[in-house]
């Protein structure tokens, strides 16, 4: 008879994907509701959705319970900052904070895959990109989850961002309209969800414009 050993698994994978899109004045930023934990779906209405600041959201998929904690350290640090500035931190500045608060963990990391979004200086969008351990990179699009790996092709055949490598730099924002760009998402979230069990249930998009925040939510497969 083997002997059973107990072993410490301080991680868990919940699922769920995240994409964001940013455009020359608005940023779209998407998640589905769907919470798993192996061929178990724990809840059907879960946001991944976070809004950091007026003019700045994050979208987290992977462990979710490393998710929450890494939402009250960077609101903590936000109203710390705000106390001493008198004012919010910019999303470039949240984009910074995100990365080090990240790499900080980097020997036991938060097991999230987050994606940035929301208006540079410029008042122009722009969307961050990261791994686990703090890594990342300014686009005007990415993916993050367990069906990036199906959305990124469709989103690098229908957006065409430049490269990061070509001089001089040019803007990485996408040039679709706000109203094609959450079509956009809508139909990749609709084609990824046929063929990952971690996405469904809802989708919920939030739209950051001149005028505010607003939210939209469309349905999607529940098996």
């Amino acid at each position: 008879m083997t002997k059973q050993q107990a072993r410490f698994e301080p991680y868990d994978f919940n699922g769920g994907t995240c994409v964001a899109i940013a455009g020359a004045d608005y940023c779209v930023v998407a998640a589905d509701t769907r919470m798993s934990t192996g061929y178990n779906i724990l809840t059907r209405d879960y946001s991944k959705i976070y809004k950091l600041a007026d003019k700045c959201m994050m979208a987290s998929s992977g462990f979710q319970a490393d998710v929450r904690a890494l939402q009250k350290v960077l609101g903590a640090k936000h109203l710390i900052y705000q106390h001493q500035h008198n004012k919010q931190m910019s999303c470039p500045a949240m984009a910074r904070l995100l990365s080090n608060t990240l790499y900080y963990k980097r020997f036991f990391p938060y097991y999230t895959f987050n994606v940035l979004a929301g208006f540079d200086e410029e008042g122009k969008g722009c969307v961050y990109t990261y791994d686990a351990v703090g890594s990342y990179e300014k686009v005007g699009y990415s993916a993050q989850g367990s069906g990036a790996k199906l959305i990124m092709p469709v989103l690098d055949n229908q957006l065409k961002s430049p490269s990061p490598l070509l001089l001089p730099a040019q803007d990485a924002v996408t040039p679709l309209s706000e109203s094609e760009a959450i079509d956009v998402v809508k139909d990749v979230f609709a084609s990824a969800t046929e063929r990952d069990i971690y996405t469904g249930d809802k989708l919920e998009i939030v739209i950051l414009n001149v005028d505010g925040i607003r939210r939209e939510y469309a349905e999607l497969r529940k098996d």
